[in-house]
């Protein structure tokens, strides 16, 4: 069971005094954003789908588009992402940037339509797998301030330990390990006898300077099986089963620099990894009461994930050989570690709920749109391993509903399709007055020869998040821990290669 204290905060973490302590309810946001992906041709119309049918994408998103397949297709679609971070920390700001390539999508489709006069309503369906990537995890962010800060993270452990026994401390996570290496100390009166509950740092309190690293690295990907059926050319209907995979890791380095003695500095280092899988189902309706019109609605119920994680940490205490009177030891170097924490969790995430409509241009195009729905306070989380009710009343306080809605255009020169589209998705943390909504510009071309297509499409992603390193509470119960903003520019280009037959 890990230990977090230095999260990717979309708010301040809940603590509490076990190496049990929460952190579980980052997982329940971070493993439920999903935005809509796909082929080339869909990432280049703003990811819309919900309505638009006869594209490999389908699949994984609004299976009832593949009633529109004539014939069956087979595509492959090779990507490229790079993930701009920008931070910002008492005014100084630092950048970072990882790039990385993958296979985001790989579909066949196997058509068995209807002839066109036979008889009955059912004009024949379509039988589609993809293996689709829907989550990429890789980033870097920190920063590196060479200005005092305000308070020090030996603040946090004192607050976490205050009121405690000592033989208790001692085994309260990051602030036990802060107590073992004497970073914190019991305060003595008068006749140097140690006064139960109440600690004081050995430095006494002076700021030091801080500086962070992050590095996140992994992916989460879906096998989707899917089917969708062709009713009278007017209502298709289809469904999918999806099989996820997930993979993630966090590296997490802190540190701490006094001007003044006897404590030097200090390192905290905290590794985490994440697997496991789950499973979800999705269906779909796209109705088509005119040629040029098409309307779609999906739902998509809640991945039921089984994860599994470990975690451990080190700290690390250089002192000036410093001797510690109650104990008469001379500290140096003085290090302490964690076991490697394993548990098992399940996390059920929100369903989701979409609509949108397509309006056909004759030959010379479309225009589509969707809208979806997602309350993230509706994921939940269960263990054998630890108690998850705090987790569950985190999500539950923090974290709100959102409504996205995305827009595109393709416009058709012959063979040629130039395209271009707009995503918007709101901001999952419920009564905050910090924007961390999401902006999506995308723009496209492809070219289609005979039964052979090629499209390309260039994906803008933008976005900011706060980060606090620990948190410090004052009497107002408000937290004075470091913030840090990040700022997100990720930029993803996608090339589509599909053959008909």
């Amino acid at each position: 069971m890990r230990i977090s204290i230095l999260v990717l905060s979309l708010c301040l973490i809940s603590t509490s005094s076990l190496f049990a302590q929460s952190g579980y309810y980052e997982d329940a946001y971070r493993f439920s954003l999903v935005k809509p992906a796909g082929s080339a041709r869909i990432m280049g119309v703003g990811g819309t789908q919900w309505s638009l049918g006869g594209d490999v994408s389908n699949i994984a998103g609004n299976p009832a588009g593949l009633g529109f397949f004539r014939s069956s297709e087979g595509s492959v679609s090779l990507g490229y992402s790079d993930w701009g971070v920008e931070t910002t920390y008492l005014g100084q700001d630092r950048n970072y940037n990882t790039t990385n390539f993958s296979l985001p999508n790989v579909s066949f489709v196997i058509a068995n339509p209807k002839g066109e006069f036979d008889r009955g309503s059912f004009k024949g369906g379509s039988f589609g797998i993809s293996i689709q990537r829907i989550a990429n995890f890789n980033t870097e962010y920190g920063y590196f301030s060479d200005q005092l800060g305000e308070t020090s993270i030996i603040d946090f452990y004192l607050q976490d330990a205050n009121g405690f026994p000592e033989n208790q401390v001692a085994n309260f996570g990051l602030t036990g390990m802060a107590y073992n290496t004497y970073q914190i100390n019991p305060r003595l009166d008068s006749n140097g006898n140690a006064i139960v509950g109440e600690y004081e740092p050995i430095n006494g309190f002076i700021a030091p300077f801080q500086d962070e690293n992050v590095t996140q690295e992994g992916s989460s990907s879906q096998i989707t099986f899917a089917y969708g059926a062709n009713f009278n050319y007017k209502l298709f209907i289809g469904g999918s089963l999806g099989i996820r995979s997930l993979n993630y890791s966090s590296r997490k380095i802190y540190n701490e620099e006094f001007p003044e003695g006897p404590l030097i500095n200090t390192n905290l280092q905290e590794n985490l990894f994440i697997n496991g899988g789950g499973v979800n189902v999705n269906l779909g309706v796209i109705y088509k009461p005119i040629d040029y019109l098409n309307f779609g609605f999906t739902l998509q119920t809640p991945t039921w994930y089984a994860l599994n994680d470990e975690y451990n940490a080190s700290m690390l205490a250089n002192y000036d050989n410093y001797t510690y009177e109650p104990e008469d030891i001379v500290l140096g170097q003085v290090e302490d570690f964690t076991d490697v924490f394993i548990s098992s969790y399940s996390l059920n995430t929100p369903l989701k709920i979409g609509g949108g409509a397509t309006v056909f241009l004759g030959k010379n195009g479309f225009l589509s749109a969707d809208v979806d729905w997602v309350d993230y306070s509706a994921a939940r989380l269960n263990s054998n391993d630890f108690d998850e009710g705090p987790d569950n009343l985190e999500i539950r306080n923090l974290y709100g509903s959102t409504i996205n809605f995305r827009f595109g255009a393709e416009y058709r020169i012959n063979n040629f399709r130039l395209r271009g589209g707009y995503g918007h998705y709101g901001d999952p943390i419920a009564n905050s007055d910090y924007d961390r909504s999401s902006q999506q510009i995308t723009g496209g071309l492809g070219v289609k020869l005979n039964k052979f297509n090629i499209d390309f499409a260039l994906v803008n992603d933008k976005f900011n998040t706060l980060y606090s390193s620990y948190q410090v509470l004052d009497a107002q119960g408000s937290n004075i821990g470091p913030i840090t903003e990040i700022r997100n520019n990720i930029i993803n280009g996608v090339l589509t290669i599909g053959l008909s037959f």
